[in-house]
């Protein structure tokens, strides 16, 4: 089963991607507390590729696809042609700096990696797709 969404990519736009998130899991079997961490990862990394990829620009646009090969396994990707930014690259600051320094910012990627089990960046056919899969 597969599910595809694009949108342009102002920030306006996230409500509907929340709810093609949702409306693409409904009957899957997965408890509102384990939906609602997936929306919000998945929100973290659309509204970071929107903000620093696309600076808000909304004639530019993602597309969100969603492919549930088996029963409690979700392959979610999420597919642009801007600047490519690999969170599995990023050096994730330490809490005691993020409240030291009262710096906002940098909770997100750390957020996207404990809800997620495995996250792959490509390059394929000229476009970035960042593949994020979580088996519940």
């Amino acid at each position: 089963m597969s599910y595809h969404y694009n949108t342009g990519c102002s920030l306006n736009n996230l409500k509907g991607v929340r709810e093609f998130i949702r409306r693409s899991l409904d009957g899957q079997e997965v408890s509102d507390l384990e939906l609602g961490a997936i929306v919000l990862a998945l929100d973290e990394m659309c509204s970071n590729l929107m903000i620093h990829a696309h600076h808000c620009n909304p004639d530019h646009f993602i597309a969100l696809n969603i492919h549930i090969p088996d029963k409690g396994k979700f392959i979610f990707e999420i597919i642009d042609d801007g600047s490519m930014f690999d969170i599995n690259q990023f050096q994730e600051p330490k809490l005691d700096n993020l409240v030291h320094e009262k710096r906002k910012g940098g909770l997100g990627i750390r957020l996207v990696k404990s809800i997620m089990d495995k996250i792959e960046y490509l390059h394929e056919g000229g476009k970035n797709v960042c593949r994020l899969t979580k088996t519940i």
